[in-house]
């Protein structure tokens, strides 16, 4: 469990200005990942995207996230896409089948297109232990994968010789 003190909490965020991201957030479990997203929101705004430069779409669960992000990423029409969800592990085997395929499907995107899709998928043994992750401040999930996606588009554009700082 991170705490207050620990200095990435404090760390500046990547600039996001002038970058357009994609959120896709999955409605299952949507108490939780309306914090997720909301999160994300908030860690971009304040790292400096514009309202209009961020995108929020809906899918049904976690499962639906990857094609999301593929179109996403296939569009041209963003820098990064944020993937957020919650599965939380119940008395059956379908809590690996959809953490395992929702967790490959993004890697895939990512690989596949070269665009920075980040994976805010909470999996979790309990809705209490999923609340916890979701709080409204920088240990939300949803507010780290979006600070990794600022991070992962300006590393990407570093290592491709652009004139980020280094």
């Amino acid at each position: 469990m991170r705490h207050s003190s620990d200095p990435a909490l404090e760390a500046p965020l990547p600039d996001a200005t002038d970058l357009r991201i994609a959120i896709v957030v999955s409605r299952f479990n949507t108490d939780i990942t309306a914090r997720l997203r909301d999160g994300a929101v908030e860690a971009l705004t304040v790292a400096g995207a514009s309202e209009d430069a961020i995108e929020v779409f809906e899918v049904p669960g976690a499962f639906e996230l990857p094609w999301a992000a593929r179109v996403a990423a296939t569009s041209g029409r963003f820098d990064a896409i944020v993937c957020l969800g919650c599965v939380i592990r119940g008395e059956t085997y379908h809590f690996e089948v959809i953490a395992n395929a929702a967790a490959q499907g993004v890697m895939a995107v990512t690989c596949d297109t070269g665009v920075p899709v980040t994976f805010g998928v909470l999996t979790t043994d309990t809705t209490q232990q999923a609340l916890e992750r979701a709080a409204m401040d920088r240990t939300n999930k949803g507010w780290e994968a979006a600070v990794a996606a600022l991070d992962m588009v300006h590393l990407g554009r570093r290592m491709a010789g652009g004139d980020e700082p280094s």
